[in-house]
C-alpha cells in the first residue's frame, strides 16, 4: 500500500496499518505524561422539525483530575498487554478492542459490517458485467461531453451531505462513478471528489444536517437551523471553488493520464475496461434488469434515509437485498455463466476488496482505546487533552479564539470522527468559551462544523474514507498527495468565514 515519490529517491509513505500502529505508540506515551481527567454530565433537550431530541453531554465546569493515594492528579501509562478482567487497556489490545468497539449502529464494528456487506453486495453486481456495459452505453450517448458530468454530479451529492448527512451511503456510489470517469479518461481521484468529497462539502457547511449543526446547536442552546442564510452562502462558495478546483484537475488528466496519482492503481479499472470493449459485451434484457435493481435500490435507500430514519442496520440490509436480487437475475439469464454458487464466490470476493479499509475502522478506534475511549464520566487522557485545549481558548482575542477552536476541532476530528459524538464532546466546553472569548454560540458551532467536515477528506482515521479509498483501490498516501492542496485552499477559505463570522457577529 506504500508508495514511491520517485523511481530514484526510494522514500515510501508508510502503509495507513502503519500509520496508526505508531500513533498507537504516541497515544500509549501520552497516558504516561499526561493525568487522567473526568467531566460530569447531563441531559439536554431540543427541537429540530418539531420534534424533541435529548442527547447526554458533558457539564460545563465539572473537570476533575482522578487522584492517586498521595491526592495528586494520577498518571496511568497503559500496560503492554492487558488481560479483560484487568479493566484497563493495554498496548498490544488495540487492534482486537478497536473492532470490538460500539454496536450495529457505529464504529467500529457495525461500520465494519456495513463495509464488509456492501463489498459483498456489490462484487455479486459488478460480477454480471452489468456496470462496465452500462457505463460504456453512457459514455457512447455523452459522446465527448461527458466533463459536464462533474460539476452536476458534485452538486447532487453535496446537496445529500448538506440535508440528510450523507455519508456512509457514498461507498457503494464511488464503486460505480469511479470507473465510470477512469473509462471516460479521468482518474480515481475525480471520481472521490464528485462523490464522497462533495458529501463531506456539503456536511461541512449545511445549514441544516441533522447529525452535526443541528446537534451542535441544540447542545450550544441556540436555535436549531438557525444562521441559515449565512451558511447557505458559504455552501455555494464551497461549493464553486472545489468544483473549479476539480475541473481543472479533470482537464489535466485528460490531457495527460500519467500525471494521476492513482494512474497506475487505475490499470486495474482501465484494464477491465478495455477487456469489456474487445470482448464486444451484449448489454440484454438482464443486464439492464440489474441496473433497474440498482437504481431502485439507490431510490429505496434515500426514501429510507430522509423519511424514516434507516441508518448503518438498514442500509446494509438494502444493499444486501439489491446484490441478492442481482444474483438471482444474473443466474436466471446466465449473465457469464453465473451459477448459485458463483454468487457465493462473487459475495466473498467483494467482501475481500474492502477488507483492509474495514480493518482500519477497527484499528482506529485502537487509538481512542488505548487514551480510555470517549466516554466523559471515566478517568482518561482523553478528557484531560479536551479540556486543556478548551481552557487554553478563553483568554485569546475574539478573532484568534474562533480561529482557534476551528483548529482544535480540526485536529481532534482526528481521534473522534463521529460529527454528532464530537459535537456531544466539544460543544458542551466551546459555548460556554465562546462567551467568555466574546464570540457568539453560533460562531463556535460554525468552527465545530467546519473542523469536523473537512478534515474527514484526510484523515486516516476515518473508516468511511479508508472504504471509500478501497472501493476505489487507491492507497492513502497517494490520495493524500492530492488532497493535502485542496486541504490548504479548504482551509485557506474556512478561515475567512471564521473570522467573517466574528468580524459581523454570526449569531
Amino acid at each position: 500500500m506504500g508508495f514511491k515519490t520517485g523511481k530514484n529517491k526510494g522514500i515510501k509513505v508508510p502503509d495507513t496499518f502503519v500509520i496508526i500502529f505508531f500513533v498507537v505508540v504516541i497515544a500509549s506515551l501520552l497516558t504516561y505524561m499526561v493525568p487522567k481527567g473526568h467531566f460530569e454530565t447531563e441531559q439536554i433537550t431540543y427541537t429540530v422539525d418539531g420534534a424533541e431530541k435529548t442527547r447526554t453531554v458533558i457539564k460545563n465546569g465539572t473537570f476533575q483530575y482522578v487522584q492517586d493515594e498521595n491526592g495528586m492528579p494520577l498518571k496511568e501509562g497503559v500496560k503492554l498487554f492487558a488481560s479483560d478482567a484487568d479493566g484497563k487497556p493495554g498496548f498490544l489490545n488495540y487492534m482486537f478492542e478497536g473492532f470490538v468497539t460500539g454496536d450495529k449502529y457505529g464504529s467500529a464494528i457495525g461500520v465494519i459490517a456495513f463495509i464488509l456487506v456492501i463489498g459483498g453486495a456489490f462484487g455479486i453486481v459488478l460480477s454480471t458485467g452489468a456496470i462496465e456495459g452500462g457505463i460504456m452505453k453512457m459514455i457512447s450517448r455523452f459522446n465527448g461531453k461527458e466533463f459536464i458530468l462533474i460539476p452536476v454530479l458534485f452538486i447532487l451529492f453535496s446537496l445529500g451531505g448538506a440535508v440528510f448527512g450523507m455519508g456512509e451511503e457514498s461507498i457503494p456510489f464511488v464503486m460505480i462513478v469511479v470507473p465510470m470517469v477512469i473509462a471516460m479518461g479521468y482518474d480515481a481521484v475525480v471520481g472521490i471528489t464528485i462523490t464522497y468529497v462533495a458529501t463531506q462539502i456539503g456536511f461541512a457547511t449545511s445549514w441544516m444536517n441533522p447529525f452535526s449543526v443541528a446537534i451542535a446547536q441544540g447542545v450550544s442552546g441556540i436555535p436549531v437551523m438557525s444562521g441559515a442564510n449565512f451558511r447557505i452562502f458559504m455552501w455555494l462558495v464551497f461549493n464553486v471553488i472545489t468544483i473549479v478546483f476539480i475541473m481543472f484537475y479533470a482537464s489535466k488528466i485528460k490531457k495527460n493520464p500519467q500525471a494521476s496519482v492513482s494512474y497506475e492503481s487505475d490499470a486495474f479499472f482501465r484494464e477491465d475496461f478495455e477487456k469489456t470493449k474487445n470482448q464486444n459485451m451484449d448489454f440484454g434484457l438482464g443486464h439492464k434488469l440489474i441496473i433497474l435493481d440498482l437504481v431502485l435500490t439507490m431510490v429505496w435507500v434515500i426514501w429510507g434515509v430522509t423519511k424514516q430514519g434507516y441508518y448503518i442496520p438498514e442500509i446494509a440490509t438494502q444493499f444486501f437485498t439489491m446484490g441478492l436480487v442481482a444474483g438471482i437475475i444474473a443466474v436466471v439469464f446466465r449473465l457469464n455463466d453465473t451459477d448459485v454458487n458463483g454468487i457465493a464466490k462473487s459475495f466473498v470476493n467483494g467482501a475481500k476488496d474492502l477488507l483492509a479499509p474495514a480493518m482500519v475502522v477497527g484499528m482506529s478506534q485502537g487509538i481512542i482505546f488505548v487514551l480510555g475511549g470517549t466516554d466523559p464520566t471515566n478517568g482518561t487522557v482523553l478528557n484531560t487533552i479536551l479540556n486543556s485545549a478548551a481552557n487554553s481558548i478563553a483568554n485569546l482575542s475574539p478573532s484568534i479564539s474562533a480561529w482557534i477552536m476551528y483548529i482544535f476541532q480540526s485536529v481532534f476530528n482526528f481521534f473522534v470522527v463521529s460529527g454528532s459524538g464530537q459535537a456531544a464532546l466539544t460543544m458542551p466546553l466551546m459555548a460556554p468559551l465562546a462567551d467568555l472569548a466574546g464570540v457568539t454560540r453560533q460562531v463556535a458551532v460554525l468552527a465545530f462544523q467546519l473542523g469536523d467536515g473537512l478534515t474527514n477528506l484526510i484523515v486516516p482515521t476515518s473508516g468511511l474514507l479508508m472504504a471509500v479509498l478501497g472501493a476505489a483501490r487507491l492507497d492513502w498516501g497517494k490520495w493524500v498527495k492530492f488532497q493535502i492542496k485542496m486541504q490548504a485552499v479548504l482551509f485557506l477559505v474556512a478561515s475567512i468565514f471564521v473570522f467573517a463570522a466574528v468580524a459581523i457577529n454570526f449569531a
